[in-house]
């Protein structure tokens, strides 16, 4: 896993002053658009041109299933995995409506769904059948972990050869909120009590027990909480170590990425964790709904373009930001110059 220590490119600077002065010059008053001038200039800065783009966009759902399933934590059964993964496949989950809409570049990725699934659009990088139950001993051992983060690594250099604007991340698998969660805790001190959520519609006595699952998570490694390596093998399942291994990369690769909802901002957090200077490359999608997702968005420092209740996973979140993306770059590119309209500008 030597890659992981390859340092992330720097936002290009003159790019991002340049896109800045460009603002100033158009037929608005300065700031009048808001955070729609700052995604912009920050997309021109991580894109490395004047003149972003966020046309071509490129999802990775990466798929995987939790041996903490066993303690009763979700309100769906494990089986749904599998099921869902041929749901992506056969264009019926809402990811797929998503990127159809889009125009996106969808791919699925098997990183250890419990039951092999054979389809001919699937890319099976398994790390395993499901990872070994938390509660009981460490998620997945060292060979696990790192071809986990490399199926990540190598989904984002997919995007990358596509020539991609935007790279996008997505989870599927049953138990992984309470898998993230613990994360949450482990790497930001967070109380169990304020971080866990209802996952896929727990009742509040599911909640309850959820909580105390992902206690007795904390109590058995919690030694090793200094080394975000060793929470994410430990605590963590193989989509999200997916995720941490594509956010890092991206980093190094000079790839923005948009970032989905709970499960994906704590593959954010751990990758951030492993390299700082990932963060810069991320850019917040939306507020999700499952308690707890606000402390790392605090953490990160990260401001998220929307807040619409959403808690679906898959990367729905982020798919549906796209278009305000869309909306900035067009407003940026498109928009007269004072000079060019022949408009007085601020006197």
């Amino acid at each position: 896993m030597e890659w992981l220590n390859t340092p992330c490119q720097i936002p290009n600077a003159a790019a991002m002053e340049a896109a800045r002065w460009h603002q100033s010059q158009l037929t608005k008053p300065a700031g009048s658009l808001g955070e729609l001038e700052t995604i912009a200039i920050r997309l021109a800065s991580l894109q490395g041109r004047e003149r972003p783009t966020a046309d071509k966009v490129f999802i990775s759902v990466f798929a995987a299933d939790h041996g903490v399933a066993e303690e009763g934590v979700s309100a769906f059964p494990q089986a749904v995995t599998a099921q869902m993964v041929a749901n992506f496949l056969n264009g019926g989950a809402a990811i797929s409506v998503l990127a159809q809409e889009l125009g996106a570049t969808l791919e699925v990725v098997d990183v250890g769904v419990k039951t092999p699934i054979a389809h001919p659009r699937l890319i099976s990088q398994r790390a395993g059948a499901g990872t070994a139950n938390s509660a009981i001993e460490a998620a997945m051992a060292h060979n696990q972990l790192a071809l986990a983060l490399q199926a990540g690594a190598d989904a984002t250099a997919r995007a990358q050869a596509a020539q991609t604007d935007l790279f996008i991340g997505g989870d599927m698998g049953i138990a992984n909120s309470t898998a993230a969660t613990a994360i949450y805790c482990a790497l930001l001190d967070t109380p169990v009590t304020e971080a866990t959520g209802s996952g896929t519609g727990l009742n509040s006595a599911g909640v309850l027990h959820k909580a105390e699952v992902v206690q007795r998570i904390l109590n058995r490694h919690h030694q090793h909480f200094g080394q975000p390596l060793e929470v994410l093998r430990r605590l963590g399942g193989f989509e999200i170590a997916a995720l941490t291994g594509a956010y890092v990369r991206a980093a190094q690769l000079g790839l923005p990425v948009l970032v989905d909802g709970f499960i994906s901002t704590a593959a954010a957090l751990l990758a951030s964790k492993i390299q700082p200077a990932v963060a810069d490359w991320l850019i917040m999608s939306h507020t999700s709904a499952e308690q707890g997702h606000h402390f790392v968005i605090t953490e990160l420092g990260q401001r998220p373009l929307l807040d619409l209740g959403l808690r679906l996973g898959e990367g729905s979140g982020a798919a549906v930001a796209v278009p305000l993306l869309r909306m900035a770059c067009a407003l940026h590119n498109r928009m007269a110059t004072f000079a060019e309209a022949a408009v007085a500008s601020k006197l």
